[in-house]
């Protein structure tokens, strides 16, 4: 019967982690994310870790030994509820993996959680911080904002991940 367990790792040593416990032979499960990034003017699709720093390893107590894991390079520990390890339910990876299979995490439009009409608030540039109500979703990842300036609604033309519902 296979246990969950919640490994702790090195920052932004995951993947790395992840491939030295399954060349010992532990069965491993890193969910990740899909979120867009900006580098170098060019906006890419990454896969981010769900749960930064920390992994899912599922082992059979009864054919392998938990220790081992704690010197595989890129770990830093195991999560325990005193000295032993802390299972985590199956039911409860199982969900984390249908999800993940579904794109609930999945971050990659951040337009898809905007709606016309509400408040938002502006987290870049010079109206960083600046509540406004969000007029109209431009076709080319962009949305307009309007937002109260010297007693008049001025609209605001932004790149859509620079606003977030206030």
């Amino acid at each position: 019967m296979t246990v969950w367990y919640a490994v702790h790792t090195r920052p932004h040593a995951e993947a790395q982690a992840l491939a030295n416990l399954e060349r010992q032979g532990y069965r491993g499960y890193l969910p990740r994310f899909r979120t867009r990034v900006t580098h170098a003017r060019r906006r890419l699709v990454v896969l981010r870790p769900l749960f930064p720093r920390y992994l899912f390893v599922g082992l059979d107590r009864t054919a392998m030994r938990w220790r081992p894991i704690l010197s595989t390079f890129g770990v830093a520990g195991v999560v325990r509820a005193g000295q032993t390890p802390a299972a985590i339910p199956e039911p409860v990876i199982a969900a984390i993996r249908q999800d993940e299979e579904a794109g609930t995490f999945d971050r990659v439009s951040p337009r898809s959680s905007l709606r016309v009409g509400e408040l938002v608030r502006l987290t870049v540039g010079a109206f960083a911080e600046r509540i406004g109500r969000l007029a109209e979703l431009d076709d080319q990842d962009r949305v307009v904002v309007l937002l109260e300036l010297l007693g008049r609604a001025v609209r605001v033309r932004v790149e859509a991940g620079g606003v977030e519902a206030a």
